[in-house]
C-alpha cells in the first residue's frame, strides 16, 4: 500500500502547486509508504506519492507515466489481475517500462478510458493526471478498501489518502465539524460517502470515478451490486454446486493475493471460520513458511486463544500473538483516533492497531484477512435477527415466533434477548413496516441514534430537519426493491458499516498505521459477484449463517471451529477507560472548556456520563448504550483536539524524488 496526494488548479487566479506543498503532503502520509517518495508537477497540477514497496521493488517508483508522458498516476493499492491486463494491453501495442501493476493503470486508461476501472480486480485509490485533456481522474475500488478524500479551497482542488495530508498541504483550509457527517456517524457508525465529519471535505464514493476539468466534474460508476431480482436470474446450481464454486473462487482469490507480491505475505487468524479458511488457503497457495498473527485478550469474554492455537497447529504456521488488556487500549486510543480521523463507537480498532504493529515488528508487510465474509455470505446476527423479525411480523400476535430471537447473541453477557419481555418490546417495534427498506437495520440505527441525546443544543439546532436515515434510503439503487430481504440487508450493511467502519477505522487505518497492507480475498471481484448471485437460502439456511461457506471450508477448517457459535470480534469498551493510563488525557478532552469548544456535546451531559461510568467501573455493568456513548464522546473530543483545535506542522520526508517538474523547466526558459 501507499499514500497518494495531489493538487489541481480550477480557479483562474489560483497559485500553481509548489513542490514543497506536495512534499509536505507526502510527508503527512509517510506511515502509509515509508520506502520512497516522489512528486510530479506542472503549471496546473501536481501529484505526490509515499511508497510501500510490494510489487516491482526495483522499478516501481511513482508518480509514474505512460510511454508518451501524457498520463501521470499516483496509486494506492493493488490490481491483482494486472498480469492478464498487461498481456492484453501489450497485444494492443502498448509499451511497458516496468513490471508493476501501477503502469497497467495508465495504459488501461489510455486504451479504455473510465471503463478501465470496471476491468480491475483489486483494491485501489487512484489519482491520474491527463496532461493533454487537462483532467484529473480520481477513482476508488468497489468496496472502499482504500481511502480517498477531496476538497476545494481558494480555486484549488486537493486530494489525498488521508485528511491529515489535505490539512498539511493547505494550512489555511478551514477546520470544523460537519453536522451532517456527525449525524450520519451517530446513526450508522460512520458517515456515508461522500459525507465526512469535516466540513468542506468529501470522501470519494466506493466504486466510483470522478473526472475533474477546470470547469466541471463528471461522475461514473465502476461497480454496481447485482443481486438476483428483476431481470437478473439467481445462481441456478444446487447447493453442492455452489459449495464447489465458492471453494474454487476463494482459492483463486487467495492465491492471487498470496503470490502477486515480492515480499512475504502472512495472515491474520482470529479463530473464527473466515480467517481460518483464508489462512488455510493462503498456506496451500504458498506451500510452506507461512506466518499467522492473532489477538489475545486478558478479558476472557473476548478471548479466542484456544481456537486460534488450534488452527495455527493445524496449519503448522509460524504463529505470533499479542495479548491486549484494558490498559493497552486506553494507552493507544489517542493514536488510534489520529489514524481513524473520525469518531468511533467501539474500541475494537485499538487492538487491531496493536496487532498490525506485531506484524510489522516481525518483518511482514502484507497480511490476508477474512474481512468481508460476513457481508458477502450473511454471517451477522443482524441478518438472522431481521429474518426472525420478518417471520414474526407475518403473525405479530404469535407467542412462539419471537422466541426465535433467543437463539441470537449468545456471546454477549448483557444480551439484548436475555430478558424476554424487554427483547420483545425492543425488536417488536414497527413490525408493520417489515416490507420497507431499512427494516432489518432499524434496531441498530435506533439504538445508535439514541446517542444524539448528548448533542449540544447548538448542534441540534444546526441539524434542524436533517434525517440521515431518510437521505440514505432515498438514494438507494432503483432495483433495490426487486431484491430479496436478505439481499437488501446485505447491501445496506456493505454500504454503511463495511465501507465506512470495518474497512476504514478498523481496517486500512490500523494496518497502515504501521505500514502493513491488508488483502481481502472475500472482496475479490469474482467472489463478491458469486456471493451476490447465490440464493438467500444458500447463505442463510433457516438461521444457519454462512451455510455455503461452512461447507466449502469443511475440508481445511477443524470441526471445532466450524461448529462453534458465532462470536464477532469485540474488545472492552467503557471499562478500558477506567484505566489509570487514560486518566490524564480523558480529563483534558472532557473538560468543560474542551467540550464547549468542540461544540458537539452538551458539557453537562458529558460530565454526567463520565461520572456514571466512573461509578460503575468497579462492577463493570455497562449497557450497550453506555459503551457506545463513552467511546463516541472520547473519540469525537480527540478528533477535535487533534485535527481542529491544534494544527501540528507536517514535515516533508527527508528525501523525495522529483520525477518531473515541468513548471520549473518552463520557468528556466522565461
Amino acid at each position: 500500500m501507499c499514500g497518494i496526494a495531489g493538487l489541481m488548479l480550477r480557479g483562474a487566479t489560483a497559485r500553481p502547486p509548489a513542490v514543497d506543498e506536495l512534499a509536505v503532503m507526502a510527508g503527512a502520509l509517510s506511515h502509509r509508504g515509508p520506502d520512497e517518495f516522489g512528486v510530479y508537477r506542472d503549471h496546473q497540477a501536481g501529484l505526490a506519492h509515499a511508497r510501500l514497496s510490494i510489487i516491482d521493488l526495483a522499478s516501481g517508483q511513482q508518480p509514474l507515466t505512460n510511454e508518451r508522458g501524457t498520463l501521470w498516476v499516483t496509486f494506492n493499492g493493488e490490481i491483482f489481475n494486472y498480469l492478464e491486463l498487461r498481456a492484453e494491453l501489450v497485444a494492443a501495442g502498448h509499451q511497458f517500462k516496468t513490471r508493476s501493476d501501477t503502469e497497467v493503470i495508465v495504459h488501461a486508461y489510455e486504451e479504455w478510458g473510465v471503463e478501465a476501472f470496471r476491468r480491475f480486480n483489486g483494491q485501489w485509490a487512484v489519482g491520474l493526471w491527463d496532461t493533454e485533456r487537462r483532467e484529473l481522474v480520481l477513482a476508488r475500488d468497489p468496496f472502499g478498501v482504500r481511502p480517498l478524500y477531496v476538497t476545494e479551497h481558494a480555486g484549488r482542488l486537493a486530494f489525498a489518502s488521508e485528511v491529515k495530508a489535505l490539512f498539511a498541504g493547505d494550512p489555511a483550509l478551514p477546520r470544523r465539524f460537519d453536522p451532517r457527517g456527525l449525524d450520519a456517524l451517530f446513526t450508522f457508525w460512520s458517515p456515508v460517502a461522500p459525507a465526512t465529519v469535516f466540513a468542506g471535505i468529501e470522501e470519494v464514493e466506493p466504486g466510483t470515478v470522478r473526472v475533474y476539468s477546470a470547469s466541471n466534474v463528471r461522475r461514473f460508476r465502476s461497480y454496481d451490486p447485482a443481486y438476483p431480482g428483476g431481470d437478473l436470474a439467481p445462481f441456478a446450481g444446487s447447493l453442492d454446486d455452489a459449495v464447489d464454486i465458492v471453494r474454487a473462487a476463494l482459492s483463486e482469490a487467495t492465491s492471487l493475493r498470496m503470490l502477486r507480491a515480492e515480499v512475504p505475505v502472512g495472515s491474520y487468524l482470529s479463530g473464527g471460520l473466515d480467517s481460518s479458511f483464508i489462512a488455510a488457503l493462503g498456506l496451500r497457495a504458498k506451500g510452506a513458511n507461512f506466518s499467522t498473527f492473532s489477538l489475545r485478550f486478558a478479558d476472557a469474554e473476548y478471548d479466542e486463544t484456544s481456537y486460534q492455537r488450534l488452527m495455527a497447529e493445524r496449519l503448522g504456521s509460524d504463529h505470533h500473538e499479542v495479548l491486549v488488556g484494558r490498559d493497552d487500549i486506553a494507552r493507544v486510543f489517542p493514536d488510534v483516533i489520529r489514524h481513524t480521523e473520525r469518531p468511533i463507537l467501539r474500541t475494537a480498532p485499538a487492538p487491531m492497531y496493536l496487532l498490525s504493529r506485531l506484524v510489522r515488528d516481525n518483518g511482514i508487510k502484507v497480511v490476508l484477512t477474512g474481512e468481508g465474509a460476513d457481508e458477502m455470505f450473511a454471517g451477522y446476527d443482524l441478518f438472522r435477527e431481521a429474518k426472525v423479525r420478518r417471520f414474526w411480523a407475518a403473525q405479530p400476535a404469535s407467542e412462539r415466533r419471537p422466541r426465535l430471537l433467543e437463539r441470537l447473541y449468545p456471546y454477549l453477557e448483557r444480551s439484548p434477548v436475555a430478558q424476554r419481555a424487554v427483547s420483545r418490546q425492543f425488536f417488536g417495534r414497527a413490525l408493520e413496516r417489515f416490507r420497507e427498506p431499512g427494516f432489518g437495520h432499524e434496531p441498530r440505527w435506533n439504538s445508535t441514534g439514541g446517542l444524539k441525546r448528548l448533542f449540544s443544543a447548538d448542534l441540534q439546532g444546526r441539524l434542524g430537519g436533517v434525517d440521515a436515515r431518510g437521505e440514505l434510503l432515498a438514494a438507494l439503487p432503483s432495483r433495490f426493491g426487486t431484491w430479496s430481504p436478505l439481499a437488501q440487508d446485505q447491501f445496506l450493511e456493505v454500504h454503511t458499516l463495511l465501507s465506512g467502519y470495518l474497512l476504514s477505522s478498523q481496517g486500512d487505518r490500523m494496518l497502515m498505521a504501521h505500514s502493513v497492507e491488508g488483502r481481502f480475498p472475500f472482496l475479490d471481484r469474482q467472489v463478491a459477484a458469486l456471493a451476490e448471485s447465490l440464493p438467500a437460502k444458500y447463505k442463510l439456511h433457516v438461521l444457519d449463517e454462512k451455510h455455503v461457506l461452512k461447507k466449502a471450508a469443511a475440508d481445511v477448517v477443524p470441526p471445532e471451529i466450524l461448529a462453534r457459535p458465532k462470536q464477532p470480534y469485540r474488545a472492552p469498551d467503557a471499562l478500558a477507560f477506567a484505566s489509570p493510563a487514560a486518566r490524564d488525557w480523558i480529563a483534558h478532552v472532557t473538560s468543560p472548556t474542551a467540550v464547549h469548544d468542540a461544540g458537539v456535546f452538551d458539557p453537562v451531559a458529558v460530565r454526567h456520563l463520565i461520572a456514571k461510568c466512573e461509578a460503575r467501573a468497579g462492577s463493570g455493568q455497562f449497557s450497550n448504550a453506555d459503551n457506545m456513548a463513552v467511546v463516541g464522546v472520547l473519540s469525537t473530543q480527540l478528533v477535535h483536539q487533534q485535527f481542529i483545535a491544534s494544527r501540528p506542522v507536517a514535515e516533508p520526508p527527508p528525501t523525495i524524488r522529483t520525477l518531473v517538474d515541468h513548471a520549473a523547466v518552463d520557468a528556466s526558459h522565461v
